[in-house]
Parts: structure tokens; sequence; C-alpha cells
């Protein structure tokens, strides 16, 4: 059954939250990376390095093709060498990249010939900007003050 919209956000729990009380789950998971395609592995990699500052942690065969897995932040990006498959690619819309200073990313990204359709968005503590990368995987670059959010979304966006 849908939750009634009509309702304020304030009152919908998503039943997967966890309740005050109860028993407490033993096992961890993680969401530890994004695996993307490239029509051009090497064109795909120097973006992300060049304009997120990321670093290629292995560059190999892993599952029968050629991979190049690079750290950015505290996240990681696995890039596969072989072209996007179809337009489209299910449900997916943006990888998101927070960042200290988005004003110094933009500036860094325009240097670099990336070009932006608006410029930097913000809502009361969130600031954010859309900026394609290589085989039109759309990036969301945002910058947050995580002190004036309410508790959940502190503890959702601190960085560990």
């Amino acid at each position: 059954m849908a939750p009634d919209c009509s309702l304020p956000r304030s009152h919908l729990r998503p039943k997967h939250l966890p309740a005050s009380r109860g028993p407490r789950i033993i096992c961890m998971e993680d969401l530890h990376h994004v695996h993307i395609f490239a029509s051009d592995i090497e064109a795909t990699v120097d973006w992300y390095c060049k304009n997120l500052g990321g670093s290629v942690a292995y560059d190999g065969d892993f599952g029968g093709a050629r991979n190049i897995f690079i750290n950015i932040g505290q996240g990681r990006l696995n890039v596969y060498d072989q072209e996007p498959r179809g337009e489209f690619s299910g449900a997916f819309h943006h990888i998101g990249i927070q960042t200290d200073d988005l004003a110094g990313l933009h500036e860094r990204l325009t240097k670099n010939g990336v070009e932006f359709r608006s410029g930097i968005r913000e809502f009361d503590n969130w600031r954010y900007i859309m900026c394609p990368a290589p085989d039109n995987v759309l990036l969301e670059l945002f910058q947050i003050d995580i002190p004036k959010m309410e508790p959940g979304l502190q503890a959702f966006f601190a960085r560990s």
C-alpha cells in the first residue's frame, strides 16, 4: 500500500527504518562503489581524476574485462572498458559528489571545459549544480551545511 502523500512528510516513516527498540542487526553492509561503462576508458578516467581529484587504485583485468578502479574522496568509482549499452541505464539518474568548496569545484571544472546548464542553485542548507561527465553520466556536485540540518540528515551526510 502506498503512503498517504496528503499527510505532512514528517508523518511518513518508511517501514525499513529501525524501530526505537528491538533486535540489533549484527552484520554490516556498505554501498561500496558505482560501476559505469566507458566508451573511451582513458578519457573517462582522465576526466574523473582531473576534475574530481580521483586516483587510480587498480587498472587491470577483473571479471574478464579491463576495469579501472578510482578512489574519489571516500567513494569509489569502477570504470568498465565497454561501450554503454542502450540509450538508458535503468532507473539510474545521477551520481552525487559531496564537496567542501562548490564554488571552487565549479570554477575548476569550468576552466577544464565542463559545461553547466545553470549556475549553482541554493536551498536552505544545500547548494548544488549538475554537470555531464563522459558517456552522458549526470553528476550532482553539492555542498551542505551539516550543523544546520536536522539530526537525521546530519547523521546521513556526516563524513566518517
